[in-house]
């Protein structure tokens, strides 16, 4: 049996997929920023995670924040659009408020804290940092690409 393959279904083979994730940046009255320390590797980072199919990106940032977290949140706005280019990973960022809930770890994470901004910037990456920093400057949403470890310049 012969199969026949379009150019088009070739091309969308071969083209690579990249997997969309959410976070969320969540400020507090006072200024203070939640971060979670994941459990799978005991880095700081904004709570998030993949963006699952049936849902709106705005509803995934609220359940990821939740579950990592316990906290619930109120969804405000898009601050930022980052590519891991070396993963594959778009991740959608958005500035939210607290509404509720205690903080609480999660599977995912072993410590939950309210940072301050002169915190992230110590304890978090260059590409994690940069994520609640830009959700403050209220210039976004910033469009940024990242190798996973350092910030790549725009071509």
């Amino acid at each position: 049996m012969l199969l026949y393959m379009s150019n088009s279904a070739q091309e969308a083979q071969s083209t690579p997929l990249h997997s969309v994730s959410v976070a969320g940046v969540v400020v507090r009255e006072d200024g203070r920023l939640l971060a979670i320390r994941r459990a799978d590797n005991g880095t700081w980072e904004l709570p998030g995670g993949v963006l699952e199919l049936d849902e709106t990106p705005e509803a995934g940032v609220r359940r990821e924040v939740l579950e990592e977290t316990g906290i619930h949140v109120e969804v405000d706005e898009l601050t930022g659009v980052y590519k891991n280019t070396t993963r594959g990973i778009v991740a959608l960022v958005f500035r939210c408020k607290p509404a509720g809930g205690e903080e609480r770890t999660s599977s995912e994470s072993t410590a939950v804290d309210w940072l301050t901004p002169d915190q992230v910037s110590e304890y978090m990456s260059e590409v994690y940092a940069i994520r609640l920093l830009d959700a403050l400057d209220g210039a976004g949403p910033h469009v940024r690409s990242h190798d996973g470890k350092r910030l790549t310049s725009a071509r």
